[in-house]
């Protein structure tokens, strides 16, 4: 049985990450087409009001529930009651965070279905990268685990936060 609720748990990571992204890609367009004359901006925000709608609540929204269903039930099969291990720890921090930027998400989801918008395309294409942060974070701790060294995977994460906020600012350039 356990295979399976692991199988689970990462299938619905999986589809909850792909929300994610891909939502914050929609908030960026739908932004975008504000500033388009009408009656293009009014075709395309219809349009992708209606796309927001059914990923944010068809698939992503389900998927953050499920994965919260099954990874308490594979950290429950394999530590029980026992001391949790320094990693997982970590990662699970790193989990609430990536649920604090979730319901980030679901403000923005709100905002927008309201017609309000708060944030620049730029901003959001910042903001889209804060799951890839958590993203790696999660991965290489649930991956690596105790052999990993927390100075290098902090310089290493540090690193990388730095070399997506310099593309950030590339691509900004060469959109002018």
């Amino acid at each position: 049985m356990y295979p399976y609720i692991k199988a689970l748990h990462i299938i619905f990571i999986v589809t909850w990450f792909s929300g994610m992204f891909y939502i914050v890609r929609l908030f960026i367009y739908n932004t975008e087409a504000n500033d388009k004359p009408a009656p293009e901006k009014d075709i395309l925000q219809k349009q992708f009001a209606i796309m927001i709608k059914r990923l944010w609540l068809g698939i992503t929204w389900p998927s953050a529930i499920l994965t919260l269903v099954f990874g308490p039930w594979v950290w429950y099969r394999l530590y029980s009651f026992s001391v949790l291990p320094q990693w997982l720890l970590i990662k699970l921090l790193f989990v609430i965070g990536l649920y604090a930027y979730f319901f980030t998400l679901h403000a923005i989801y709100k905002q927008q279905a309201k017609g309000l918008f708060r944030y620049t395309s730029q901003q959001l294409r910042i903001w889209n990268e804060v799951a890839t942060i958590f993203l790696i974070a999660i991965v290489m701790l649930a991956v690596v685990k105790e052999s990993m060294s927390w100075l290098w995977g902090i310089i290493g994460l540090l690193l990388f936060v730095i070399l997506l906020m310099s593309a950030i600012r590339i691509y900004k350039l060469l959109r002018k």
